[in-house]
């Protein structure tokens, strides 16, 4: 489950970050954010993806930008999230 989960992560992002023109390069440790890879559109769609795919509900507490920075991060807040 979590190589699938990781897989559908890493393909959101990667086919959001093309849609911007920008190359799709990056490890699962490596900050998207700092990257330059996400504007603010992407980042609430990334919140919208992760609530609707992984059936989870992202708080307020929740929407710290580290949550959502790597694909790991997100990985293991999906995780955590689901208990």
């Amino acid at each position: 489950m979590e190589i699938e989960t990781r897989k559908k992560i890493r393909e959101f992002i990667t086919s959001n970050i093309n849609d911007l023109d920008v190359p799709g390069v990056f490890n699962d440790d490596e900050n998207i954010f700092k990257m330059g890879l996400v504007n603010s559109l992407f980042a609430m769609k990334l919140l919208n993806y992760v609530e609707s795919e992984f059936k989870i509900e992202v708080t307020y507490d929740d929407m710290d930008i580290e949550n959502f920075s790597t694909v790991n991060n997100i990985l293991e807040f999906v995780r955590e999230k689901r208990g």
